[in-house]
């Protein structure tokens, strides 16, 4: 299924998000289209994670413009949620539910069937421990849960935090299918990461967070280009 716009996904001017005192956004800007794939870049503190938070409506802006899915943010933080899925460091899973049972919750939370929970599972390459606790699982395999947890509220608007982080190289390679996939559905990911070589390989258009501000690097010469 494609879903198209006839604005950006995400559409942010001047954002300022204060956390506490301290601005972890500071005046930054992003558009991003559908089917994009956007990669964030850039240090420890950026505002990486903060932009990430901002656009999924769980930070409010405190002076800015931001809308995200046709919905403006200044005004309402919760009508988009439904349609995005947003993957932090914590997995968010119930210690005490297999992982087929947590998958099946986030399924049934976003009107999901019971299939689309087996098929995220196997996505994923959990089919074989599905029985199996969170409170049993390697820091792996919980982090292959969480992403499976995403991806199961099947979201036009994908927001991943360090995706790639604590997974085995078999693992990476899964879950940059599966991102590619999403794009070509007409889905659009942003997702921050310190990996620039996986960011690369998957096409992502390179944005850096540094300091509360967005910038676009510029798009390299062709080889042999003249100025």
């Amino acid at each position: 299924m494609h879903w198209r716009l006839a604005v950006p996904v995400v559409s942010i001017r001047n954002a300022v998000c204060l956390l506490g005192s301290f601005p972890a956004l500071a005046g930054a800007d992003l558009d991003v289209e559908v089917g994009e794939i956007v990669w964030l870049s850039g240090p420890n503190g950026a505002g990486k994670t903060t932009l990430l938070r901002v656009i999924a409506g769980l930070l409010p802006l405190h002076r800015g413009e931001a809308t995200v899915l046709g919905c403006d943010l200044r005004t309402d933080r919760r009508s988009h949620r439904r349609r995005l899925a947003f993957m932090a460091h914590d997995t968010f899973a119930y210690d005490d539910l297999t992982v087929r049972e947590n998958l099946e919750f986030a399924a049934r939370a976003c009107g999901r069937s019971r299939d689309r929970a087996a098929q995220s599972a196997a996505r994923f390459g959990l089919d074989g421990v599905e029985g199996v606790t969170h409170a049993s699982l390697s820091a792996g395999q919980r982090r292959r849960l969480a992403l499976a947890a995403a991806f199961v509220r099947d979201a036009e608007l994908l927001l991943l935090d360090e995706p790639h982080a604590g997974l085995d190289a078999a693992s990476r390679t899964q879950l940059d299918g599966a991102l590619r996939d999403e794009a070509a559905a007409g889905r659009t990911v942003v997702f921050s990461s310190h990996e620039a070589d996986r960011a690369s390989a998957l096409g992502a258009r390179a944005v850096r967070v540094d300091g509360g501000m967005v910038t676009v690097p510029p798009t390299p010469s062709p080889a042999g280009a003249h100025a």
